[in-house]
């Protein structure tokens, strides 16, 4: 049984024993990049680079000419690989300061305030795809049930946030359409406030809609914060995608043909390792000629061939990264630990071969340094709301929603928020 690790916040010590009702508060689920589908459509100003990329493909779509875009399996052929990067490729406009879909390719989220988007990426392929199944199985046996009092929120993962004074159309919707769902999801459920269960980058979209919502909003709809593998001042591993590109753990995927594709992401610049928590630990990145710490990110994106992230990264990124700030509620944050993340890449000769990978602890995706990130604010400024990190050793960015050691962990914390019965064992 894997080593379970607890770190209690000082006024966070009360621990809590729980039994199953079904007095439950709402739940809603937030996912992590990649972590729902996303459809599209092409319109007449869609310009196919090949012929395989012709508006025919693919084959299977709606009569109004929707088709699942994330994802679909005919991504793995190198040919269509192309297709898909062309489809899901952002653009930033410098002139209106915010990023679109390429040209002729709109897209939607499907099944918004349900869980059935986040459940498995493709649905006939449910063994290979899945993703929130098991965590929805789990919490299905806790008594809830989808669109009754568990919700999902679903976005378009590849659009980001930006601060005060940059537009940010499509994740300024995503975070108004999510708190009109927290309403409704109380309001439908005799005004209990909701407990909020979040993956990964979802996790840095609650944080934003909570600080940026008044504190009588926060007082009177949420009940509790759970973040599952908060990546809150980013990733070594992001550094790599945007060099060399990242196959996501498929190794017939030609990372070069999809490197573009996931420079544009507004959401992947988003991801680069903070240089308040990351400041410290010296070169992250180490070539023949030069290295790279994560106060020099702006030298990194020109000399890797990306000079047109600079802009946005020092104007929308920074300074979302630079505010980190623990909301004024009961907040949870359940991690893996003892996974070998990427640390420190080294190049012997080009970005566009794989380097060596120096590891260090984390999840295997985000660097602990970065998961405890918000925990070293909490300590900071000593707020009077509970704050616990339960660390899981062993337990991987992804695994936390599958293997049944953590699923049970989160369980036994979403009792716990549902009934608060003192003990002295959890």
């Amino acid at each position: 049984m894997r080593r379970v690790v607890l770190l209690l916040g000082l006024t966070a010590m009360m621990w809590y024993t729980c039994q199953t009702s079904s007095n439950l508060y709402p739940v809603i689920l937030v996912p992590g990049s990649g972590g729902n589908q996303l459809e599209a459509r092409l319109t007449s100003h869609y310009k196919p680079s090949s012929v395989f990329c012709k508006p025919w493909y693919p084959i299977r779509k709606d009569k109004e000419g929707w088709f699942r875009l994330w994802f679909d399996l005919s991504v793995l052929v190198p040919a269509f690989t192309r297709c898909f990067a062309e489809r899901m490729r952002l653009y930033y406009d410098p002139v209106t300061d915010d990023y679109y879909n390429a040209p002729g390719v709109e897209t939607r989220v499907p099944y918004f305030g349900s869980t059935q988007s986040l459940l498995y990426l493709d649905p006939s392929l449910k063994q290979t795809t899945s993703y929130m199944a098991s965590l929805v199985e789990s919490l299905e046996k806790l008594g809830y049930s989808d669109g009754k009092n568990l919700f999902g929120a679903p976005y378009d993962f590849r659009y980001g946030l930006a601060p005060e004074g940059h537009p940010s159309r499509v994740g300024s919707q995503f975070l108004q359409d999510l708190k009109h769902l927290i309403e409704g999801a109380s309001n439908s459920n005799r005004q209990k406030p909701v407990i909020l269960l979040s993956h990964s980058l979802g996790c840095l979209y609650v944080l934003q809609l909570l600080n940026r919502s008044p504190k009588s909003w926060a007082q009177r709809y949420i009940r509790h914060f759970i973040a599952l593998s908060g990546p809150w001042a980013g990733t070594v591993e992001e550094l790599l995608t945007f060099a060399s590109g990242n196959s996501l753990g498929v190794p017939i995927v030609d990372r070069l043909l999809v490197r573009d594709e996931q420079r544009s992401s507004e959401t992947n610049l988003w991801l680069m390792p903070s240089p308040k928590v990351f400041g410290s630990k010296g070169p992250l990145v180490v070539t023949q000629n030069s290295t790279y710490s994560a106060y020099e990110i702006n030298t990194f994106l020109e000399d890797i061939g990306f000079p047109q992230g600079v802009h946005p990264y020092k104007t929308r990124v920074l300074p979302l990264v630079e505010s980190l700030t623990v909301p004024d509620l009961a907040m949870t944050c359940v991690i893996g630990s003892g996974v070998m993340t990427p640390e420190r890449l080294v190049y012997g000769g080009g970005f566009d071969v794989q380097p060596e990978i120096e590891h260090g602890d984390g999840d295997g995706t985000v660097n602990m340094v970065s998961l405890l990130a918000l925990e070293s604010e909490w300590r900071k400024n000593r707020t009077q709301s509970p704050f616990k990190v339960v660390k899981l050793e062993g337990v991987s960015h992804s695994d936390i929603l599958k293997e049944r050691s953590a699923l049970d962990h989160i369980m036994r914390e979403i009792n716990c928020i549902n009934f608060q019965v003192p003990s002295s064992v959890l």
